[in-house]
């Protein structure tokens, strides 16, 4: 875009982690962007919003907000079964889009949203902030200098022993399951650790305890790549026996979590093995905000290209079906 100052909207003001107002503040806060609407269906959040950002236009139907010709960019912060539907509202109204993750519910969303941003000349990524986190920022840094070898083996885990609570993401229709809400951000973290193809995903998904809700109690999945790599991504509300949230293993060592932002690194040299610690790096979430503006004002390359985040609703759902039909599936 030749526009000096890109006007945003946010839709989606709802209080849950105020990641309305998180957006809106880091838009603000960006240079060549502006905060200039919320759209929200409830009226108490739009007073919300026109408390923190005076000034700024108020809609309670985001078509009209879509009518605004002075809008050029539309972040989405919405259940996420309603992510495609606004998302390709937005961007047939020739609307640049940001939308939370996950990017949408099926493969078959993503490529509709990506054919249409194609189809309208417009910028869609979708906010997989957890990239920019310090500690993984760190894992990709050790893996990438080569000091533990050749990565052969990940394994991740995020959970507890908890009820998931009573609200939209433990509605299965709604948010698509329990690998969709940070199951995304672990998925989008072992592709971007291992950038090869995906040969298949074998899923186990288990209903066993909170009967009371419709997400999956246990998610699991199996990520085979073709140079050989195998993940394994856990996300439980059933596993009372916590595990480090990062194990990876190389043909020259090995890294291990061991909380608080810190890591144990394995070091085979020489045939000695040794043991240091290392801290993790800065996070700086604010840095996908500066890319945006620096894409569409500067041309310069996205940070989260859609492919990249449909391939992680690709591994999702093939886990879901493997979990199913009880045998490995490949992507659709």
């Amino acid at each position: 875009m030749s526009k000096d100052v890109i006007n945003c909207a946010v839709v989606g003001y709802g209080p849950s982690f105020n990641m309305g107002k998180f957006h809106a503040d880091m838009i603000s806060k960006t240079s060549g962007l502006k905060l200039v609407a919320v759209a929200d269906v409830d009226e108490s959040r739009l007073e919300a919003a026109k408390k923190d950002f005076p000034g700024i236009a108020t809609y309670k139907n985001v078509d009209d907000l879509l009518e605004n010709k002075d809008v050029d960019l539309v972040t989405i912060v919405t259940p996420h079964n309603t992510h495609a539907p606004l998302a390709l509202k937005a961007i047939n109204s020739k609307k640049h889009v940001i939308v939370e993750k996950p990017m949408c519910i099926t493969t078959k969303e993503a490529d509709e949203m990506i054919k249409a941003a194609k189809e309208n000349n417009v910028m869609l990524t979708v906010f997989h902030n957890r990239r920019l986190d310090g500690d993984f920022l760190t894992l990709k840094e050790i893996i990438e200098s080569g000091i533990i070898g050749e990565v052969f083996h990940i394994e991740v885990f995020l959970g507890g022993y908890a009820h998931p609570g009573h609200w939209w993401r433990s509605d299965k229709k709604i948010s698509g399951g329990a690998m969709y809400d940070w199951g995304a951000h672990v998925v989008d973290w072992v592709l971007n650790l291992v950038k090869d193809e995906v040969i298949d995903v074998s899923g186990y998904f288990y209903k066993l305890v909170w009967n009371d809700v419709t997400n999956e109690d246990h998610t699991e999945a199996l990520i085979r790549f073709k140079n050989g790599v195998i993940a394994n991504v856990q996300i439980s509300n059933i596993a009372i026996v916590q595990k480090p949230r990062w194990r990876i293993l190389g043909t020259k060592g090995g890294i291990l979590d061991i909380g608080g932002g810190n890591f144990k690194l394995y070091v085979n040299f020489q045939n000695r093995n040794f043991e240091t610690l290392v801290g993790s790096k800065k996070t700086d979430y604010s840095l996908f905000y500066t890319n945006i503006s620096e894409h569409l004002r500067e041309g310069k390359e996205l940070i989260v290209k859609p492919e990249e985040t449909r391939k992680v609703i690709a591994v999702i759902e093939a886990a879901e079906k493997s979990s199913k039909v009880k045998s490995p599936v490949a992507l659709p």
